[in-house]
């Protein structure tokens, strides 16, 4: 399948999409999925990244560091205008390479997410702005500690303590 053949909705050829990138991992065709100009934002890391290339190497980095990555979609609801949203669930066990300069835990990962995708009038995506937990992933990794323990309290009054001091100094 290349990009949205005639009489696939927007929906199908997103599904499609997710399939072929996320099931079969293959990213031999990524041209026919993102636009040159394409935009991904990440919005739990702060990233951007532009085009299928870079698209690519992204998914590759994360395949690396989370070899039994799995995705599930949960939910795609289409505006008929270019506009897809698709919920999922994705988790595996980061025991491979580091990822955006984390190194390996082997803690197994398990996040929902939202993909907020915007096609091009060719069924390409043009822009995609992706929406997870991050912090979420960061204590199932142990970047952070779980939520609720001793060592997430001091954490936080830690934070908290080193607050008021850059208001008093008035930083």
């Amino acid at each position: 399948m290349t990009a949205l053949q005639p009489g696939t909705t927007n929906a199908e050829w997103v599904r499609e999409v997710f399939r072929r990138v996320f099931d079969q991992r293959d990213f031999s065709q990524a041209q026919e999925f993102w636009s040159d100009d394409s935009v991904d934002y990440f919005l739990a890391t702060g990233e951007t990244v532009r085009g299928a290339a870079a698209l690519t190497q992204w998914f590759s980095s994360l395949f690396a560091a989370v070899p039994d990555w799995r995705l599930v979609i949960e939910n795609v609801v289409d505006d008929g205008a270019g506009q897809v949203v698709v919920q999922w669930k994705g988790g595996g066990s980061f025991t491979g390479s580091p990822f955006q300069g984390i190194e390996a835990t082997g803690r197994r990962v398990e996040i929902r997410g939202c993909d907020v995708i915007q096609l091009a009038s060719d069924g390409r995506v043009a822009s995609n702005t992706v929406y997870y937990d991050g912090a979420g992933f960061a204590r199932q990794i142990g970047m952070l500690p779980t939520m609720g323990t001793r060592a997430d309290r001091l954490v936080t009054r830690g934070f908290n303590a080193i607050t008021r001091l850059r208001r008093r100094i008035g930083r």
